[in-house]
């Protein structure tokens, strides 16, 4: 194969529940060439980390801790570092089934809108610092309302800011009938 040629690897995990693809162009010998490292896990989502011209991107698509830490960790990155797994832990033993249904709502949204931002990779740090590993070390410590705490203002405050704008205003529009009716409101 000559430098030129274009290169796709394709690594099946040792589990067998999936694979790492890895496209170069125009090979992994040429310097520079440019890469899409594609991981695909069974029953999970499919994670994308490219590099063109030198710029590196990565995304889930789907969960903005998961994008946080691929960020943090960049080549590193492994679905199932300690921290994911703690936070996965975390969440079957102790989050409720509305506030697990209320992420997986809104986290693509908000990782498509942060993906889509200049300043994204400065967003994606604070998450993984504020929110990940202030989570993880409350976990670690057994203090599991401090974490429980942490990730719902977490959903709230990110979904605010960069959730959907129809479901913000639909959300006013239930307060604003709620207080109509004196109720809380069903949001």
């Amino acid at each position: 194969m000559s430098d030129n040629d274009k290169e796709i690897k394709v690594t099946p995990y040792s589990n067998g529940k999936g694979a790492k693809i890895d496209v170069y162009s125009p090979s992994s010998r040429a310097v520079p060439h440019d890469t899409a490292h594609i991981k695909v896990s069974e029953g999970k989502k499919v994670e994308i980390v490219t590099k063109v011209d030198g710029k590196k991107e990565s995304t889930s698509g789907q969960c903005y801790l998961t994008s946080a830490c691929m960020k943090h960790f960049q080549d590193e990155f492994d679905d199932n570092c300690y921290e994911l797994t703690v936070l996965r832990w975390f969440r079957d033993n102790f989050v409720s089934k509305e506030d697990i249904e209320l992420y997986y709502n809104v986290a693509p949204i908000i990782v498509k809108n942060i993906d889509a931002l200049d300043d994204n990779e400065q967003i994606y740090n604070y998450i993984y610092s504020h929110i990940v590993e202030a989570c993880v070390k409350a976990i670690e410590n057994g203090d599991y309302d401090f974490a429980y705490n942490r990730y719902k203002s977490s959903v709230l405050a990110l979904n605010e800011q960069f959730g959907e704008k129809e479901k913000e205003q639909e959300t006013g529009f239930v307060k604003k009938i709620g207080a109509l009716h004196n109720k809380p409101a069903l949001a």
